[in-house]
């Protein structure tokens, strides 16, 4: 046995003497064959306890990575959905709203909302690849929704505009105040005055019709309880709003009354020659920011262009006025 090896004793409670004990070099080798297995059944498990009940350094690191990219997404699908809420907003009005003013047929579900083939490009990226990617992602996101709210205001700006428009066009003299209208008796400019003989300012255009004869409001407005000067005899102003101003003289009758609201083509009285005419005959005025200005211009809604040059031609003789 080599002499590396202690001396190992024992206690004989027989001889009441300690006897030395013999190892053959079998028994030692089981031993330590022991010992060695022993110290590898408690290194594999504390290797599984520290595994699975222990995080490495490296794995908090992409705990945390892998939490913070999951943060991530969550916000910028929530920024997505809003942008998705102000895209629909926009693509409502523009349907509802915008095409229906200008008479357009809305985008079709088909264009708007295609059918899209799921993207392969991604699979495989690493972990890192995508980290950078999503990052860049929630950037433009960001940019995006700053561009759509704006967009989305202009658009609610627009929309009160197209409204103020819309409600404006009724309110302008657009149409005839006779119906089957088709010349002027006298012309807006200077003429000679039926009574006085001399050429002065004509500040309308005179029509010539049967006592009776419906006189129409050209535009929307309210009739007030101006009275438009001396000689217009029986007549009506409309306040139109947005500047504007209609007169109708000499009428036998008026068929509204100060105060009342009408809309266009509404009888508002009837031909006459009250006042200082010289026959049966309408004297309509158009007032634009308080100054007079040719009626003629504004026949533009229920009249052909034959009609409408018919009429300027006849509006431009030089003759005498019957009003």
């Amino acid at each position: 046995m080599p002499k590396s090896l202690k001396t190992l004793y024992h206690f004989n409670p027989k001889t009441l003497s300690f006897e030395k004990v013999k190892v053959s070099f079998k028994q030692l080798a089981k031993r330590l064959l022991w010992v060695f297995a022993s110290g590898i059944a408690f290194a594999l498990v504390f290797v599984w306890i520290a595994f699975y009940f222990f995080d490495s350094p490296k794995v908090k690191i992409l705990e945390r990575e892998n939490n913070e990219l999951q943060a991530e997404v969550e916000r910028l699908s929530a920024r997505v959905d809003v942008m998705s809420d102000v895209l629909y907003d926009i693509e409502d009005r523009d349907d509802n709203v915008y095409r229906t003013i200008f008479e357009a047929d809305p985008v079709p579900a088909s264009v708007r909302y295609p059918l899209l083939v799921d993207d392969t490009r991604w699979d495989g990226m690493s972990q890192s690849e995508a980290y950078n990617m999503l990052r860049n992602a929630s950037k433009k996101a960001d940019q995006l929704t700053v561009r759509l709210a704006v967009q989305s205001r202009s658009l609610d700006t627009l929309e009160r505009i197209a409204t103020k428009k819309s409600e404006m066009l009724t309110h302008i003299p657009a149409i005839r105040p006779l119906k089957n209208m088709h010349e002027i008796t006298s012309g807006f400019g200077r003429r000679y005055h039926p009574i006085l003989k001399t050429l002065r300012a004509h500040t309308g255009v005179d029509i010539t019709a049967p006592k009776g004869t419906p006189v129409y409001a050209t535009a929307d407005g309210t009739v007030t309880s101006e009275n438009p000067g001396s000689g217009y005899g029986i007549s009506v102003v409309i306040n139109h709003g947005f500047s504007y101003k209609t007169v109708y003289a000499h009428l036998s009758k008026k068929a509204v009354n100060p105060g009342q609201k009408v809309k266009r083509g509404q009888l508002i009285g009837y031909v006459g020659s009250t006042g200082l005419a010289s026959g049966s005959h309408l004297h309509y005025e158009v007032i634009k920011n308080g100054q007079k200005v040719n009626p003629v211009y504004y026949f533009n809604v229920d009249i052909t262009p034959e009609e409408y040059n018919s009429i300027l031609e006849s509006s431009k003789k030089v003759n005498q006025a019957l009003s």
